[in-house]
């Protein structure tokens, strides 16, 4: 018992430094006992019958004492007496609260007092029911992830999950590891119903090692991704006494990590040929996993692709290869690339939507804002045949460049004239925005507001990542239709300046309602200009 003490931690490491795994040592934690008392006895029988009962006494220092005992079965008492600062540990809640931690599933009984339990005696009328005391065993012998598969029904597994993680959603399906070669592991992993606040969901496994609890931080043995998924891992053969660093470098973690990854995505895919309709049913759960595991681990992308699902307007599902054979014939531009167009918010953003589906478009959804910037660019580093678009980021004419040109029906000069007239109302409203005249369509609104992909998305990249998006300003283009009526016809015949100005106002404060950029007192004065308009 005092190897531990009566060396120094150099001779310790230099003794185990060949061991993978400490546990299983009893010095090293038996003399964690002295963390929280002044001195322990350990009164101990040995299974020799012809060895006398001793006690081993000492109070932390190298010193310690040996005597005989009075013990006169086999088995060993430990005895702590506690510091002053730890008398927590006397609680009856506290203590059964880290045997539960720790040792909930160890293989070999847990004793923890006694408890009562009601029996019933006798049968019929005669059957009464009395109160007995028992054992109070707190762990599980033999938990779920020991078992076979084929021993188990889809409750045990639920019923597991609910003991885990009580009060949790019920999951969405799970993957039951069992491996004995070219390592060991068992375990389960359940996939949860994810928030969209991913940091609530992370380091939710717990790690075993022989049934002894180590640790829920798992980050160096599996890819990040997976550590939002829930469960338990159990393995002899991962490393507990070495640095993080090794650990990324230790060949049966790095076996680990492909088994698990390769597992995890199996299981996806089978679930989605299986029953795809249940499979689209939880994208709205699983996308943020599998999005993020995309973007993260490569092996998991090439995989991934068969069953990473494209959601539209519509409601309708796509994988990457099937939506871009639906939408290619009218979304390729000049570059040859396939445009994928999308909406953040297809309610706040409805007449744009509208208007790019008038002219033959489809347009996704994209309404997870903490990974989906991030998944549209791996994408279209990955594939490199692909873009994506908002539906806001240009007019609808433009917002595939087909290298498609149509005639102003107003010169250089008018065009000008337009522009500076709606300079002059940013200007007195102090708003700041670049005004840009082209010629659409007629059927086209007078004034869009649109917001530039790359400078909107690098935006809100950076303030996802906490550095506030100051780097990037707010880049807010308003394009005027010059061959709109109102703006051809209507805005350059009035005949006095004020005239011009409100008319310019009220048709930005149009294309700001299309926007959802109408708010307040702004809101107030449209509703108050459109009645003087109408009288």
């Amino acid at each position: 018992l005092n190897q531990v003490a009566l060396s120094s931690a150099r001779e310790f490491l230099e003794k185990y430094q060949s061991e993978q795994n400490i546990i299983g040592f009893f010095g090293l934690g038996f003399y964690s006992a002295f963390m929280v008392a002044d001195k322990v006895e350990v009164h101990t029988k040995s299974w020799k019958e012809d060895e006398p009962p001793v006690i081993w006494t000492c109070a932390g220092s190298p010193e310690y004492t040996i005597k005989k005992g009075k013990r006169k079965d086999r088995g060993t008492d430990v005895i702590l007496h506690l510091s002053k600062d730890a008398k927590e540990y006397l609680e009856e809640e506290r203590i059964e609260a880290l045997l539960k931690k720790y040792c909930r599933f160890l293989p070999v009984p847990i004793k923890f007092g006694k408890r009562k339990e009601t029996v019933w005696e006798g049968e019929g009328e005669k059957k009464k029911s009395k109160e007995v005391e028992v054992d109070n065993i707190i762990n599980t012998t033999e938990p779920l992830w020991k078992k076979q598969p084929s021993e188990l029904k889809d409750q045990d597994y639920l019923d597991f999950y609910n003991e885990l993680y009580p009060f949790s959603p019920q999951p969405l399906f799970w993957i039951h590891l069992n491996i004995d070669y070219p390592f060991n592991l068992t375990g389960v992993l359940y996939f949860p119903r994810l928030e969209n606040n991913l940091q609530l969901q992370k380091n939710k496994i717990q790690l075993y090692a022989n049934q002894v609890y180590v640790t829920d931080n798992v980050e160096q043995i599996v890819p990040e991704f997976l550590t939002y998924l829930h469960g338990v891992i159990d393995s002899p053969d991962i490393p507990l006494n070495v640095s993080r660093s090794y650990l990324q470098s230790d060949s049966n973690v790095k076996k680990i990590t492909n088994y698990i990854t390769r597992k995890v995505a199996d299981k996806l895919h089978e679930t989605f040929k299986k029953d795809r309709k249940a499979f689209e049913q939880k994208w709205k759960d699983l996308g943020l996993f599998i999005k993020y595991g995309m973007i993260s681990e490569e092996k998991f992308h090439e995989k991934a692709l068969k069953f990473a699902l494209l959601r539209n307007t519509d409601g309708e599902f796509f994988t990457l290869d099937e939506y871009k054979e639906k939408v290619k014939a009218l979304q390729t531009d000049k570059h040859k690339k396939v445009v994928f167009l999308y909406a953040n918010d297809p309610e706040a953003q409805s007449a744009y939507v509208a208007a790019a589906k008038e002219r033959g478009y489809d347009v996704l959804v994209f309404d997870q804002p903490m990974i989906d910037n991030h998944f549209m660019q791996h994408l279209e580093f990955k594939t490199g045949d692909i873009s994506f678009v908002r539906v806001d980021a240009d007019t609808p004419e433009h917002l595939i460049d087909k290298d498609e040109k149509r005639e102003s029906v107003l010169d250089e000069k008018a065009q000008e004239a337009v522009k500076k007239l709606f300079e002059e109302v940013l200007k007195n409203q102090q708003q700041e925005a670049t005004v840009l005249t082209k010629a659409l369509s007629p059927e086209e609104a007078p004034v869009l507001i649109t917001r530039p992909e790359f400078m909107r998305r690098m935006k809100e990249m950076q303030m996802l990542t906490g550095m506030g998006g100051d780097g990037f300003p707010e880049a807010i283009n308003v394009v005027v239709n010059t061959n709109h009526p109102l703006i051809s016809q209507k805005l350059l015949n009035l005949e006095k300046e004020e005239e011009k100005l409100r008319l310019a106002e009220y048709l930005l404060d149009l294309g700001r309602l299309a926007q959802n950029m109408l708010k307040g007192e702004r809101l107030t004065a449209f509703v108050k200009n459109s009645l003087k308009f109408v009288e």
